[in-house]
């Protein structure tokens, strides 16, 4: 390892809103247990990117040992992010004047046989606006032309508990005992138009907002106790396409490694406009 310079966050100052996320072209950055961590010193040029789009200024660089910067196994994970954030990447090698690590991007895309004319490209590329969290977004949908489904006539609730805020419940509740467990990000159930139907029928549930509630490890520990000694069947996680929401998959997946019993997990993630985006075991 070399001294060089890499990216450092201030976790005192982070909030979680994930707002560097979309602005760190090498992917460098995940929003992990409500706070930004640099997931591995090799996908971070040092550059700094990120830094100006941070509205809680908790993102600096610093030289320190570190991993060198490989662009190659950086881009072959941009490959899989899609368009917008190969060109993303590329425009930022560009306007920084970093040809040998653009000329080695160009080779990865070559060689899975990607064709970009970066000059052809919309150049704005970002995903959200800066100093502005993207799961507060403002966004109007509402002239969007739904699809004319029949509503007539009332659906019953699904709900076979109170409460469900995870702060409120007990997990020695006998309505989680052996049961098949829903933990939910606030906004889902307003998102998902048939969330009853599809996914609260015959299950249990605990809701929680991973950015704005607090004592969150009061959480981790809840999930574990659920397991261990609720001994619930399987857990899934359904959260927002929101950066910020990706941390209530981090409790679970924390509670799930401190548990003596091994279950199940599924994660779901859910887009504003209620489809599904991702569907998964993990």
């Amino acid at each position: 390892m070399a001294k060089r310079k890499i990216i450092k966050i201030d976790e005192e100052k982070c909030n979680g809103c994930g707002v560097c996320i979309p602005n760190c072209p090498e992917g460098a950055l995940q929003v992990i247990d409500g706070k930004a961590k640099l997931i591995s010193d090799i996908f971070c040029d040092g550059l700094g990117a990120c830094i100006g789009h941070c509205p809680q200024g908790a993102i600096t660089t610093e030289e320190r040992e570190a991993e060198e910067y490989d662009e190659k196994k950086t881009m072959e994970d941009i490959v899989k992010a899609g368009k917008n954030t190969i060109i993303a990447h590329l425009k930022h090698l560009k306007d920084h004047g970093e040809l040998g690590y653009y000329n080695e991007a160009l080779e990865v895309l070559k060689e899975k046989g990607i064709e970009i004319d970066l000059d052809e490209e919309k150049k704005d590329v970002s995903v959200h606006p800066p100093h502005a969290c993207p799961g507060a977004r403002m966004m109007d949908f509402s002239d969007e032309k739904k699809s004319n489904i029949d509503e007539s006539g009332k659906r019953s609730s699904q709900l076979r508990q109170w409460p469900v805020q995870l702060h409120l419940v007990s997990p020695n509740a006998p309505y989680y005992q052996g049961k098949d467990v829903l933990l939910v990000a606030d906004c889902v159930a307003y998102s998902l138009a048939d969330f009853h139907k599809d996914y609260l029928k015959g299950r249990s549930i605990a809701i929680a907002c991973p950015k704005l509630d607090s004592n969150q490890d009061v959480y981790e520990e809840k999930i574990k106790s659920l397991i261990d000694d609720a001994k619930i069947n399987t857990l899934t996680i359904m959260t927002m396409e929101v950066p910020c929401c990706s941390g209530l998959l981090g409790l679970a997946k924390n509670a799930s490694e401190k548990a003596s019993r091994k279950i199940p997990i599924k994660s779901i993630i859910v887009s504003i406009k209620g489809d599904i985006l991702k569907e998964e075991w993990v």
